[in-house]
């Protein structure tokens, strides 16, 4: 390979046999291999080099014939910087603990004994592909300049805009979709996004929030009844399962689902046919599920209350949505959407905010997410005397901290930080550079070069 003076990619192995740890450097000559024989150095290596990709020995010491260690350090990689790609090589006959492995967020992975040339394919692909992440959040981050993403969700937040386009992949190909987030994070509008991006965009969406309706009415509220099947029963009433046919059906609050019922959906998700209350005859129904929710299925499955196997049929693609406190700079724009959504009705004379509302704004915690900022924003519009909503307007007490993160070295600790706190004063400012170095405490010059360094769009 000539020499064209830029770094090689970095590439960690986590081996402890010497001549295997040889062999392997060896072979590599595209990439700047590091070498760790434990968890300690390759945690060290890691947090130091900040390696795109990393092989990992399952059977390491003091576990050599077992896999605990392994995927010891496999769990510490990725908390610590989740976007590696892991591939791990296991022992010939190993190929569950392989399995076990990518079920814990490996990327693959790859059963001795080794063959250079087929391991050094697939680590050649997981560079690639991690190339392809970098350059696609790198044009996230430059963004357009336009804050809708989709189903028309209002955000700056690259955090939110990964979740758009990992939606926006999932919604032509046939499988059923869980969205777990708080309340008020925008799971519905996501859905509705979901469905409007996938080629049942010419159906129906039909929405169903399995919490609001009481128990004994959601069977036929899902699966609909036939005219007699009981007291009140005047006419044969199509479901919402049904009404959904070629479309997308949209189950908010799947937890509160009743045990009963679970075992009936289980049964539709399976056949694909159901049976309306009172009937005798399936109806094939091709509806595709969407459902939410902000319980912890994971603990109500083992308590019993929830079916372990119909949850594995909803959660074929599982997308957690960020809390609005995690989406830094997206409460002012929301506060800005909602403030010129609401004054021309309810108070024409309101132009905007004042700088100490924005701040409270986006130091607020906002434990009830966007519903939460929505109904606050639309009370100070109604209550606002001036031209501006002030701080006394919004009746904001108090602020909230940042959200904790754990960051893999200070570097990152620090490019997160600035990161978040240029966002947050060009959203404030509205763009506006001098404004945003003042608010920063940093001279415009200054500001241009760390827009172009961290490729934020100005």
């Amino acid at each position: 390979m000539s020499d064209t003076g830029a770094p090689h990619p970095k590439l960690l192995v986590v081996e402890d046999d010497p001549g295997l740890q040889t062999q392997l450097k060896w072979a590599y000559e595209d990439y700047e291999v590091l070498v760790a024989g434990d968890h300690d150095s390759a945690i060290d290596l890691l947090r130091a080099e900040e390696p795109s990709v990393v092989t990992l020995d399952l059977g390491l010491p003091p576990d050599p014939d077992g896999t605990r260690e392994g995927f010891r350090i496999l769990q510490a990689i990725l908390e610590l910087k989740p976007d590696t790609k892991v591939i791990v090589v296991s022992g010939h006959g190993e190929r569950a603990s392989a399995l076990a492995a990518i079920a814990n967020g490996a990327w693959d992975f790859y059963q001795k004994p080794i063959d250079i040339d087929e391991l050094g394919l697939i680590v050649r692909r997981a560079f690639h592909v991690r190339a392809l992440e970098v350059e696609n959040a790198r044009l996230a981050e430059a963004g357009t300049g336009d804050n809708r993403v989709l189903g028309g969700m209002i955000t700056g937040a690259p955090e939110m805009q990964k979740v758009a386009r990992t939606i926006e992949r999932v919604a032509n190909l046939d499988v059923s979709v869980m969205l777990l987030g708080a309340s008020g994070t925008g799971k519905e509008l996501l859905a509705r996004g979901l469905h409007e991006a996938s080629g049942r965009r010419d159906g129906a969406f039909v929405a169903i929030n399995c919490a609001a309706i009481p128990e004994n009415l959601l069977e036929s509220e899902l699966f609909g009844h036939e005219k007699g099947a009981f007291t009140g029963a005047l006419k044969t009433t199509e479901g919402k399962i049904e009404l959904a046919h070629g479309g997308t059906l949209f189950l908010d609050e799947v937890g509160d689902i009743p045990l009963p019922l679970q075992v009936k959906l289980l049964r539709f998700l399976q056949e694909r046919t159901i049976e309306r209350i009172g009937g005798r005859k399936p109806i094939a129904v091709d509806t595709r599920i969407v459902c939410a929710t902000h319980r912890d299925l994971d603990a109500m499955i083992a308590q019993g209350a929830f079916r372990d196997d119909l949850y594995y049929r909803l959660a074929e693609m599982v997308v957690k949505i960020p809390a609005l406190a995690e989406r830094p700079g997206d409460a002012v724009l929301l506060a800005r959407h909602f403030l010129h959504k609401y004054a021309p009705e309810m108070n024409p004379a309101v132009r905007g905010f004042t700088p100490d509302a924005l701040q409270a704004i986006d130091a607020a915690r906002w434990p009830g997410n966007v519903r939460e900022l929505e109904n606050r924003i639309k009370r100070a519009v109604i209550m606002a005397d001036g031209k501006l909503v002030s701080k006394d307007d919004l009746d904001m007490a108090g602020r909230g901290d940042e959200p904790g993160e754990s960051h893999l070295n200070l570097r990152s600790a620090r490019e997160a930080a600035d990161r978040v706190a240029i966002r947050r004063a060009m959203t404030q400012s509205e763009g506006n550079i001098s404004l945003a170095s003042k608010l920063l405490g940093i001279s415009r010059p200054t500001l241009y070069d760390l827009l172009k360094q961290y490729r934020i769009q100005a």
